[in-house]
């Protein structure tokens, strides 16, 4: 994967070790920028209370206040659990241009990120993430 520029992983593993740690199917997407097929996700249409982590290293990324229906096939978010939780950068691969949101910690692919769709969310944004790419920790129903 390319590296990001201008910014340093705080996780920091060789491509080696992340093969043995993730699955195939998890290290095409999260370390070569793959996509999973839409409507096949484990957490496209859970509306679960919890917790979104990075598959890989396990750093919050989303929470569940902020999944909305989108209904585009991949669970969707209007906001990062915090504002340092993603890294943004442009993608201009499969001849267009799009925003690739990417773990800070660890600099993993989680999806897209998409603007002015019409979405009634508080941001008008479409944080478009592959499931494969997030573990959720549910909260207990006690805590929810």
């Amino acid at each position: 994967m390319k590296p990001v520029v201008g910014t340093t992983p705080r996780v920091v593993k060789s491509e080696q070790e992340w093969r043995a740690e993730l699955s195939p199917e998890e290290y095409a997407v999260l370390r070569q920028a793959g996509t999973e097929q839409p409507f096949v996700g484990e957490y496209t249409d859970t509306k679960t209370t919890g917790v979104y982590e990075c598959r890989a290293c396990g750093a919050e990324i989303f929470r569940s206040d902020t999944k909305f229906e989108s209904h585009c096939g991949w669970p969707s978010f209007y906001d990062p659990a915090d504002s340092d939780a993603v890294l943004l950068r442009e993608d201009r691969a499969m001849g267009m241009r799009r925003i690739e949101v990417l773990c800070a910690s660890c600099h993993s692919h989680l999806g897209h990120v998409f603007e002015g769709e019409g979405y009634e969310t508080p941001t008008d944004q479409r944080y478009c993430i592959n499931s494969i790419s997030m573990k959720l920790v549910p909260v207990p129903e006690a805590q929810a």
